[in-house]
Order: C-alpha cells, then structure tokens, then sequence
C-alpha cells in the first residue's frame, strides 16, 4: 500500500512540475501607431522592448535606452519603444503640439545614440531604430495589462508577442541582455 501512494504522490508532483502543464507565456499582439505613423505591433516577428512612462520619468526612458546591449544596436530584428502614456485628456490640437514635440525628442536621442552607432561602424540612421507612441487614452497600455497607476514599467515582447519580462523600474543591462542577445 506505501508503494501505491508514492506512485501517487510522484505522479501528482510531475504533473505539477512537468513543462507541459505549466500555463503559457501572456501573449499580447496589440497594435500601435508611432508619433511618424509607422503601426507597430508587439508581435510582428521582432524582439521588442517596450518602455511605458509618463512625461515626468523620461530620464529612466534614456537609461533603459542606455542600458540596451551595444550588440543589439542597427539589429532590425529588434526595436525599443517609448509608450508616454498622460494622465489628462488632450484636444487634437495639443495632441499635434506634443506628437510634434515627440518627434523633435526623438531626433535628439538619434543624435546621441549615433554616438554608440559610429563606435560599432553602423552606418545605419538610428532615428530609424527608436519609436515613441503617444497614449493620450491609455488604450495602449491597458492592452498590455498595466494598471493606470503605474507610471513606468519596462516590458520586453518576443517575436510572436509573448511577454518575455516585465520590470516596474529601470532593469540593469546584464537583466536586459539575458532577454535581448
């Protein structure tokens, strides 16, 4: 009789165990339009890093970017997001101000990762390799389940859009490349 409940207690325990039966990775496909009307998707075949702020937390937004490996750099098969994400309600006009004012940002962060790019010989324009999509509604964010009350998170996606990590503050660059390289 000992012997029978082993076998039970053992089956049970690599059931619970067993790969097979471990719930699968959240897959999030959610569509996105970028501040130069790019779509993007979180499951279009790219790794893709996604960092979810508001206005206030930019400077985190430059770390992450800071933090990415040099060797992802001019990757195409990989692609860094900003999501801003606002707490107030825009009209159009000031929705086109502030996606103006992205796309100026942006060109400044170009200016300064062309200095990673020149010290690997990329001769690649890296204003092609960063993205910012503007949340005036939190529609975005909610489709990647983050609760309105956060105010930065960092979330890598794999190729078919399963969430592969998810940090509530910056991750340092050894936690990023262990997703990225």
């Amino acid at each position: 009789m000992r012997l029978r409940q082993l076998q039970i207690v053992f089956l049970v325990i690599s059931l619970l165990v067993w790969p097979g039966s471990l719930p699968a990775a959240a897959i999030f496909r959610v569509e996105m339009t970028d501040v130069d009307g790019q779509t993007l998707s979180t499951a279009d075949g790219h790794i893709t890093v996604v960092v979810l702020s508001r206005s206030s937390a930019l400077d985190k937004v430059r770390l992450v970017g800071d933090r990415i490996p040099d060797s992802c750099l001019g990757d195409p098969s990989k692609r860094f997001i900003t999501l801003l994400t606002f707490e107030t309600q825009h009209a159009a006009p000031a929705r086109m101000v502030v996606k103006a004012m992205a796309r100026h940002r942006l060109d400044g962060e170009a200016k300064r990762l062309q200095l990673r790019y020149n010290a690997r010989k990329l001769s690649r324009d890296p204003r092609k390799d960063v993205f910012a999509v503007l949340d005036f509604d939190r529609s975005i964010s909610a489709r990647m389940d983050v609760a309105p009350s956060l105010g930065f998170q960092v979330l890598v996606f794999g190729h078919s859009g399963e969430l592969l990590a998810r940090w509530n503050d910056v991750p340092s660059a050894p936690e990023l490349a262990a997703f990225l390289e």
